[in-house]
């Protein structure tokens, strides 16, 4: 068992980081691009802020969360999601006090007790957007655009955004009751846990993968049938936002989302790429959660994305990435003298920033020189009694062969030139 990660967890290294960087790069530019800030927040919160948030009709809170117990006897939940940690610092940090909107983002670990799969963890990693202070459509389709920029600078294929509104609370209640006049005379065709949501959440059924569920599901009323006029011109507005954007959407009147804090506004980008389809992004609208966590009435919309999700579309996609060590300088040694100077002089250069490496595992020559091989090195050297007695070296291109005798003292000021 120690050593074995526990299960429903990865550990990411090797081959797989530079993909995770250029991910990670992309995101923040974007994020840059769009001025949007980073905000870190606990792993950890209170139970009480994923209930009152994320829903007690959930999947997420009825099976899926990390809860215990700390010393103090408080109950504390591993984040299961990130929107709800995001809102409470926005409250109680006073955000809502400093010129709107406030839009931030975050990259961070997520727990989740399920089955694990292809692409689903019970630790992955969630980048999100969240943007605050605003009911504006004009919001919404901020976070849709950047969602939308992202996926184009990844050139996913075979992803399509799809969107829907579930209106607000007066929306709901109507629909609801149509849903289950519709559902009613088919109750005894759903799964077990959609029959307990058709008496708490109906437009929970709407989100059952089970195939007995979708076809009883196949021909319910359309709830953008049940939108009051405020709603329908939010709707409405959005669309043409997006229009003139030249974002392509479909309008999906089944898509829901899983959390119950949502309002309005919901959204997806899916993809076909790796295989199944695949929601790679999703997120909406949540006016009411700021207010439910006990801050002022607050719009807001955001999206959340599985890094690990992103990472099977890009490599099913693109090919699995290949980890190449790329080093600058390789400095071997012969002796002692040798050994601490190239210790030295690689010190040097790296502070210089430039990527140096040498010997530390007491290797001989040939080993040494077969190690600069597989680290990438586009230049070596070999130190000595002789050369430290001379006080120059032979600098070797490892590409060309070429030689040159240098200085020792002066390597990083020759590195700085070969490396121009």
């Amino acid at each position: 068992m120690l050593t074995h990660s526990p299960k429903g967890t990865k550990d990411i290294f090797g081959d797989e980081m530079p993909l995770w960087h250029s991910v990670e790069n992309k995101i923040r530019a974007l994020c840059q691009s769009f001025g949007i800030e980073e905000i870190r927040t606990p792993i950890f919160e209170h139970t009480e802020l994923f209930l009152r948030s994320v829903g007690d009709t959930t999947d997420i809170v009825q099976k899926e969360m990390y809860t215990f117990d700390d010393k103090a006897g408080r109950s504390i939940t591993l984040k299961p999601e990130s929107t709800a940690g995001v809102a409470r610092a926005y409250i109680e940090h006073g955000m809502f006090n400093n010129p709107q909107p406030t839009k931030l983002y975050y990259i961070s670990p997520t727990f989740r007790y399920e089955n694990t799969q292809a692409g689903r963890q019970r630790q992955f990693h969630q980048f999100g957007i969240e943007m605050f202070g605003s009911y504006s459509p004009a919001l919404d389709a901020e976070v849709i655009s950047a969602a939308a920029q992202l996926m184009e600078s990844f050139n996913i294929k075979d992803i399509e955004l799809r969107i829907n509104s579930l209106g607000g609370p007066e929306c709901r209640a109507k629909y609801n009751k149509a849903l289950k006049e519709f559902i009613g005379s088919n109750i005894d065709g759903l799964c077990k846990e959609c029959k307990a949501r058709y008496e708490k959440n109906p437009l929970r059924v709407l989100d059952c993968k089970e195939e007995g569920c979708k076809k009883i599901i196949a021909g319910a009323p359309s709830i953008l049938d049940c939108l009051g006029p405020e709603c329908k011109e939010h709707f409405e507005t959005l669309k043409s936002i997006l229009d003139s954007m030249g974002i392509k959407y479909v309008v999906d009147s089944q898509i829901v989302r899983g959390l119950d804090y949502y309002t309005r506004t919901v959204f997806e980008f899916v993809t076909t790429s790796i295989g199944a389809q695949s929601t790679v992004c999703g997120g909406g609208r949540y006016d009411n959660l700021i207010e439910e966590c006990g801050g002022p009435k607050t719009g807001a919309v955001g999206f959340g994305l599985g890094m690990e999700r992103l990472m099977l579309t890009l490599q099913a996609q693109n090919g699995q990435s290949e980890f190449k060590p790329y080093r600058d300088i390789f400095i071997g040694s012969m002796g002692k003298e040798g050994f601490i100077k190239s210790q030295t002089l690689v010190y040097k250069l790296r502070k210089a920033g430039i990527k140096a490496e040498a010997d530390t595992v007491g290797r001989s020559v040939k080993a040494q020189m077969k190690y600069a091989n597989k680290i990438g090195a586009a230049y070596s050297m070999i130190l000595g009694d002789d050369e430290i007695a001379k006080g120059t070296a032979q600098l070797k291109n490892m590409e060309t062969s070429e030689v040159s005798e240098i200085e020792i003292e002066n390597i990083v000021d020759v590195m700085n030139k070969m490396l121009k």
